[in-house]
Parts: C-alpha cells; structure tokens; sequence
C-alpha cells in the first residue's frame, strides 16, 4: 500500500485553517442543520422556528406561536437528529483524516482496522438472540454494535502483535484478516436465522433515525474524547507525514502517537457506527476533499474535516428522509449516490488549480 499523499505540489499548504474556511464550514453545518429542521411532513415557519431556538436560550424570552405538537416534533425529533448527525458525521470525517495520517494514505478510512466487522457482528448478535432488548432507555443493538467494534480492533491489535512486526502494513493486514474472519460468522449467523436478515442489513445499510436523545448522549463523551485527543495530536500528525525515520530524528515517539491516535479514532468510529449503523464514504471523502483544496497539514484538515463532515451527513441524512417520503432511504445509500460524484467533481477542480 502507497505511502505517498495524492496531494499536488502546488496546492496551498497553510499550516492553519484561514478565517474564511471556518466561517463557509460553520455555515454549511448550520445551513444544513437548520433545513434538517424545517424539512418534514410537520410544517414549521421558518420564522417560529427560529423563535422557538431563541426562547430556548438563557436570558432570552422571545414569544412563539408553535403549537405543543409542533414543538415536540422540533425538539424530540428533528432537533435530536440533526445533532445525532453532525455528531456521526463529523466523528467518522475527523476518524478518517486521523487514519489516513498515521497511515499515511487518503485512501484509508474509519473502517480499516476492523471497526465495520465488529460492529455488525455485536448487531448481529443483538438482533438474532436478544431482539427488542434494552439496557435501561438504551437498546441493545447500538451497546452491542459498540462492544463488537471495539472488540474487532482489539483483535487486530493483537494479531497484529504476534506477527513481530509493528509496522503499518502490518497492522493493516491484521483488519484485513480480523474483519473476515468477523464477517464470515456473521454471514453464518445470519444464515441460520434468516428471520432476522430484513432488521441487521437495514442497520448495516446506516440510519441516523432517533425517537430522542438517548443515541446522542450515548455518542456524544465518546465522539467528544476521539475528537479532543486527535485534535492534540494535529501537529505530530502533520510530522508523521515526512516519514518514521525523520519523526524520530525530531524526538517523536511514533509508536506513541499511533497506538494514542488509533485509539481515538476506533474509540469515535465506533460510537459512531453504534448509533448509526455503518455510512461509508464519509471518512474518505470529506477529509480527502478538504486536503485536496486546502493542502496536506492536518492542522487545516482536522478542524474543517468535523465542521463539513458534520454538514455533509446532516445533508445527506435530510435526502434520505424526505427524497421517498414517507418512506426513508437508507442513508449509507445516499452518502455513496451524492459523495461519489461530488468526489470526481472536487478531483477535477484540484488537477486545474496545480
């Protein structure tokens, strides 16, 4: 597996996210948030809604004229699944960049190290011997989905470990075999309980559908640890990328910064995916498409790899409730429909900017 960034020589290499990238990140995550909050079968005004966020804040009393159902919906609903949305969306944009720079490839994503397999297998799990069960407020399929997925890095850790040989390659081949293995019993269980087989490929298909807050405040301290130490670790990132040999030379502990941002990006991915089901493409092509129009310094690209990971998904989240409705497509279906082409789009605009 190449080593080498796809990233052009000439394109910008700010060490720094500028003011006017923060500001169109912010406003693409609040864009789409907002019109994840309009869009439905309930009508809401644009302008009540907007009063009803301001009543809600402290020291605010603005008079608003949605009904109580109105409200639930917003509050119960839509709002709840925004968050849930920026927060998955962002957590598996912010897991990819880390991954792709300790790997050193923009092809590496979230689900590289076994994350995918051992979450569908704890789903799986849940779906075929424990079906409805639920640990308190909390069903059991994303506890079991979150479990699963830790334990499938645990595991190519250490088959990675008793290879002898610490390098990335190494723990790469690792998740290839620990996730096989992991997908072939799945694949086994679900054969011998077919009755199942509709519930666990509609959560492997990905959801971002919630009945509350209980899904976001599951994520949320395990998204918000993943997101603080990779953000720490930004800078040593950025040193990783001109090689082992030279990150020594400078004093840096590689080995540390690997295992400490693996981690954290498996610990998030795997909240994530809890919540949501396994959503391909978002790991890879926000952080792929930042670096292609920013440049390579994971300064840059990890803060704006949340703020339009965490847009993208809502977006993408809001097309998959309302393009059939009532009925709702599978969101990991329309990640891959619009990031496909968007990605080509964004590739070709980088090749003319070199």
């Amino acid at each position: 597996m190449s080593s080498t960034l796809i990233v052009g020589p000439d394109l910008p290499r700010a060490t720094r996210p500028t003011w006017g990238q923060v500001t169109a990140g912010f406003i693409a995550l609040l864009g789409a948030g907002i019109a994840g909050l309009l869009i439905g079968p309930a009508d809401i005004p644009a302008s009540e809604l907007l009063r009803a966020l301001a009543d809600s804040l402290p020291f605010v009393d603005v008079s608003q004229e949605l009904t109580e159902t109105q409200l639930d919906i917003l509050w119960e609903l839509r709002l709840p699944r925004v968050a849930l949305g920026a927060i998955v969306g962002a957590t598996l944009a912010i897991s990819g960049a880390a991954y792709q720079g300790v790997f050193r490839n923009p092809l590496a994503d979230p689900y590289l190290l076994g994350v995918a397999a051992g979450a569908g297998f704890g789903a799986t799990l849940a779906f075929v011997f424990a079906p409805g069960a639920a640990v308190g407020p909390i069903e059991l399929v994303p506890l079991a989905a979150f479990g699963g997925a830790l334990v499938g890095v645990g595991l190519t850790y250490g088959v990675g470990r008793t290879l002898g040989d610490r390098s990335n390659a190494a723990l790469i081949l690792a998740g290839v075999a620990v996730a096989s293995f992991l997908t072939a019993v799945q694949t086994f269980i679900q054969q011998r309980n077919t009755d199942t087989l509709r519930e666990v490929y509609s959560w492997i298909l990905g959801s971002i559908g919630t009945l509350g807050w209980h899904e976001v405040l599951l994520s949320l301290p395990y998204a918000g640890i993943a997101t603080i130490v990779i953000f720490l670790h930004r800078r040593l990132l950025d040193v990783l990328a001109v090689g082992e040999e030279e990150s020594r030379g400078l004093g840096i502990s590689t080995g540390r910064v690997r295992a400490a941002v693996v981690i954290a990006a498996s610990l998030g991915t795997a909240a994530a995916v809890a919540v949501s089901g396994l959503i391909g493409f978002v790991g890879i092509i926000v952080p792929h498409t930042v670096r292609l129009l920013t440049g390579w310094s994971y300064r840059v690209i990890i803060p704006l790899s949340a703020l339009f990971g965490g847009a993208f998904l809502v977006a993408a989240d809001l097309v998959a409730r309302t393009v059939m409705s009532p009925a709702e497509l599978p969101i990991g279906v329309v990640t891959a429909f619009l990031g496909a082409p968007f990605f080509a789009v964004v590739m070709r605009s980088a090749r003319r900017m070199r």
